[in-house]
């Protein structure tokens, strides 16, 4: 199969971000100009001229301050487990990337990923609890209030930036792997804001990599795959071993996942999508494959048309179960504060 193009502009996009190019220097007063409106934008909030909305309920965000995945939705997904053991009703809002729904719209377990988004559906298939989408999150959010009265705490998948709705609590998801590269703003950097943003986040998440005092470590474990035509059938990585195997990831850094796969021990021939990649039936054929692998927010868009040999891998994220207490400690101390 060739080489997705948009796949290899991602590719050289991120590798550019992660030093200081010639091309990026030209791009340097972009970045000053998007820094400032960030600044201003943000400020207008913090001074009243833009209105922040509250909620009845406590909303926890989960963002990242870059561009491309950092591990929010097995993040989010911990979130839901742990805060449903302490007795809450939790409940799940999500812009719902890569759809085509933009007010409010509950998301079940069979919901179309072309509609909703794949990570929304995702988070129905695992989370349990009620989960809806739409571009505007407080808008999202009363909906749910509305249909879902019983919920009693919201958590963001993204929306960091969505400054609109107030929040209680803020957590930074960071890749270890790829950290903040070049630590430029957009577009000659991967930054979304400064990074002195951190500084006023309750909670910096690693995904990998090395922790610092104050940081909470998150890696994501999991050996099992699941058949895509029949999900009962699942399988140990041990069981591939050995065997051909080709690899896809429509994820925002691909990567990760090709690595993960390796880790387990696995040889595979990687096939990268950008973000969000709409899958079509003739790029999951490969006439040597013994089985094709990929993750299962590439899955869920893969059900419909998969051939036999398609699995995806299922992971759960791991965390310093001291972040959990930090939770807890924010929504115990709710009092309706706006952003810092």
């Amino acid at each position: 199969m060739p080489h997705s193009i948009g796949a290899s502009f991602i590719e050289w996009l991120q590798r550019q971000w992660q030093t200081v190019t010639p091309w990026q220097i030209v791009l340097w007063p972009c970045s000053w100009l998007f820094a400032l409106l960030v600044a201003l934008r943000r400020a207008a909030y913090q001074w009243g001229f833009l209105k922040s909305l509250g909620l009845p309920i406590p909303v926890i965000v989960v963002g990242n301050l870059t561009v491309g995945g950092t591990g929010k939705t097995p993040l989010v997904l911990w979130l839901v487990h742990f805060l449903r053991r302490q007795g809450f009703r939790p409940a799940i809002i999500s812009r719902g990337y890569g759809g085509r729904v933009h007010r409010p719209h509950a998301v079940s377990a069979q919901s179309d990923p072309a509609l909703v988004g794949d990570e929304p559906v995702l988070l129905a298939q695992r989370a349990s609890c009620p989960v809806w989408v739409g571009t505007d999150r407080v808008e999202v959010a009363r909906a749910l209030l509305s249909a879902r009265p019983d919920c009693d705490v919201l958590i963001s998948d993204d929306g960091l930036q969505h400054y609109r709705m107030r929040r209680d609590v803020e957590i930074v998801v960071v890749d270890g792997q790829r950290g903040f590269g070049n630590k430029r703003m957009l577009p000659a950097g991967p930054l979304r804001e400064p990074m002195s943003r951190l500084e006023s986040v309750d909670a910096v998440v690693m995904h990998g990599g090395s922790v610092k005092s104050g940081q909470y470590a998150m890696r994501l474990v999991g050996n099992v795959f699941v058949n895509l035509r029949d999900r009962q059938r699942t399988a140990e990585a041990s069981m591939f071993k050995g065997r051909h195997l080709h690899a896809v990831a429509g994820i925002g850094f691909p990567a990760r996942f090709f690595d993960q796969l390796r880790q387990l021990g696995l040889s595979i021939v990687a096939h990268p999508f950008p973000d969000h990649h709409v899958y079509r039936p003739h790029e999951l054929q490969f006439e040597d494959a013994d089985a094709i692998l990929m993750t299962e927010k590439d899955g869920v868009k893969c059900i419909a048309f998969a051939p036999e040999n398609a699995w995806m891998l299922v992971v759960d994220a791991e965390v310093d179960p001291a972040l959990g207490d930090k939770v807890l400690e924010k929504l115990r101390k709710r009092d309706g504060r706006k952003i810092a």
